[in-house]
């Protein structure tokens, strides 16, 4: 690997930067990350019931780490991959309203390989911004096929985006998405390619095409182990179909193929005997199978025991392929290329850090962290410490914090000087951005909307599940005194056409909608019932999300509107008739003119 990097220095030498006529010779990415898929859904880290041959051959031909760490849940994890820092720091510190959305000036690993002659492209989850430019397309990803939100509810003939635009697709989600990838994979022949496939699975709903199922069906595991090491082997078998593609495409030798997941278990299964699981700030939470691939570079059969994370990987990318990084560029994480060679004698000691608190809560707290060294894993909740010693009790069966009170209050000091550092920018509210040449249809979901109320123990208004998660509408809406409210920012003055996806029963026929939004109003009489229709969903078991539905589109009127920051609120006009008012999935606004 180092007459490798040698000869790419030169090049960008020759020519001050890693010019795109010279990109050909560079080495492609292939970086894998699944949604939900614990340490222990591998077979190789010693599950007894999956069988993962494929994941197995890309540890086994390249490296595994074995002690590596990401966030408790999904969005926070997606951002310190694409942009080696903390998540906090990009102004991630959730997963719904926009705290899932990363800053659009941020840097991602697909801005510098664009910028250095790659061509780009994602396929599957994003969930670190829907709207453009945080959109994948404004990220660096020449294409995206997939969706932008933390889950998708329908994994069967449903719909995905491809760069913007909704279309349908059959047959099982993962398995259209790798034959995305793949097509992506042998067009671009001729010139080096970053191919990201964030695969949406095992992440629920539970669902999983019958010939993975039926492996499982009979067997003593629970309903929700059985799904979830079918879906694993589902993403096995497609990762494999990967492999091929590399190998028949004549570029296997050529290509670093990566692989991690975003988090821990998101059940109770097999999780090599850790403590906690998806959302879970003890090690099952965060530790996750991460192996990097690279044949004739990357020496083979080998565990690498330090401690690393997912605000490695861009260094270790851009150090890998041989591009410079640019010198205002501030990242937190450190080039894994040492350990992959097998420089370890000067790998410095260091201290990885985790947050994760109330989704429900608008700023983050200092409450709830974690800090993990080679030995130690302090774990604060709810303000109260504990300490493990991962190397004795790698379990945590022990809190040893009575203990060694000096390596707490070490531990301790350094978690709060970390959270003060990476949250010294604040986080005020990410608006969307209305007008972008790039995207003349802005779709504002019901699950991004800030409901308003004037009485909290009868709001008169709610989300159809608990705290608004991806898809979810707004209902229960029974007082004119509540509203919902979208934060937005035209960025281009003009007409705009406004309707809204939405239903409505027999009982508020006559009633008017009302949408403000630029210090104008615009209200429309209901006069038809509006029916929104169910989608069946084959469920291997009851789901916690909302079932997909097909929603009529109701038009309501057209709006001049300026430049600026502003906001677009739905209401009802009058005392709402019956039980309830309308159900509100989503406001759409189209750029007229």
């Amino acid at each position: 690997m180092q007459v490798r990097k040698i000869a790419l220095a030169i090049l960008i030498g020759l020519f001050g930067t890693f010019d795109p006529r010279i990109a050909a010779g560079a080495p492609n990415v292939l970086l894998i990350m699944t949604d939900d898929q614990g340490f222990g859904d591998v077979r190789s880290h010693g599950n007894p019931h999956i069988d993962t041959p494929v994941h197995d051959r890309i540890a086994a031909e390249g490296v595994r780490f074995d002690r590596f760490y990401v966030s408790p849940v999904c969005a926070p994890t997606r951002a310190s991959l694409l942009t080696g820092r903390w998540h906090l720091r990009t102004g991630v510190h959730g997963v719904t309203r926009a705290k899932e959305t990363m800053r659009a000036d941020e840097t991602t690993v697909a801005e510098l390989l664009q910028n250095s002659g790659y061509v780009t492209g994602a396929f599957g989850k994003w969930h670190n911004g829907a709207h453009f430019p945080h959109h994948p397309n404004g990220q660096g990803f020449e294409q995206f096929v997939g969706f932008c939100a933390g889950h998708w509810n329908n994994y069967f003939d449903g719909r995905f985006e491809r760069n913007g635009t909704r279309e349908r697709f059959d047959g099982f989600i993962i398995d259209r998405l790798t034959d995305e990838a793949i097509r992506f994979i042998q067009s671009n022949s001729n010139r080096p390619w970053f191919c990201y496939v964030p695969y949406n699975t095992p992440h629920s709903p539970w669902q999983v095409p019958d010939e993975y199922w039926a492996k499982y069906a009979n067997t003593s595991l629970s309903d929700k182990e059985k799904c979830a090491y079918a879906m694993v082997e589902n993403i096995d078998h497609n990762m494999g179909r990967l492999l091929k593609t590399l190998e028949a495409s004549g570029v296997d030798e050529n290509t670093i193929v990566i692989f991690l997941t975003d988090n821990g278990a998101n059940s109770e299964r097999f999780n090599a005997g850790m403590k906690g699981r998806k959302g879970s700030l003890h090690e099952g939470g965060s530790r996750v199978p991460c192996f990097i691939r690279w044949p004739t570079e990357i020496p083979a059969e080998r565990t690498i025991p330090q401690i690393a994370a997912h605000i490695d990987l861009l260094p270790t990318i851009a150090e890998l392929v041989g591009i410079d990084l640019p010198q205002d560029l501030q990242l937190d994480g450190r080039s894994l290329v040492p350990l992959l060679e097998g420089r370890t004698a000067s790998w410095p000691a260091r201290h990885l850090f985790t947050h994760w608190g109330d989704d429900r809560d608008d700023l983050p707290s200092k409450n709830r962290g974690a800090v993990r060294s080679d030995r130690w894993r302090a774990v604060k909740y709810n303000g109260a410490w504990e300490l493990y010693d991962m190397l004795a009790d790698p379990s945590q069966l022990n809190d040893v914090s009575k203990r060694y009170p000096d390596e707490l209050l070490d531990l301790s000091n350094r978690y709060e000087q970390w959270f003060s550092d990476v949250t010294a920018n604040g986080f005020s509210p990410i608006r969307t951005e209305i007008g972008h040449s790039e995207r003349d249809q802005i779709t504002l979901p019901g699950h991004e909307a800030f409901l308003e109320f004037n009485d909290a123990k009868q709001p008169g208004i709610s989300y159809v599940g608990r705290a608004g998660w991806a898809n979810d509408w707004v209902t229960n809406w029974t007082s004119k005194d509540s509203h919902a409210k979208w934060l937005i920012e035209v960025v281009r003055p003009g007409r705009y056409k406004i309707a809204l996806e939405c239903s409505a029963n027999g009982s508020v026929l006559g009633s008017n909608i009302e949408v403000r939004v630029g210090g104008k109003a615009v209200a429309r009489t209901i006069s038809e019932e509006l029916v929104a229709r169910t989608l069946h969903s084959p469920d291997r078991i009851d789901r916690g999300e909302v079932y997909e539905r097909e929603w009529p589109v109701f038009p309501i009127g057209e709006f001049e509107l300026p430049s600026g920051q502003m906001d677009l609120t739905v209401h009802a006009t009058e005392e709402i008739q019956g039980a309830t008012f309308i159900e509100l999935k989503s406001v759409q606004l189209t750029r007229i003119e």
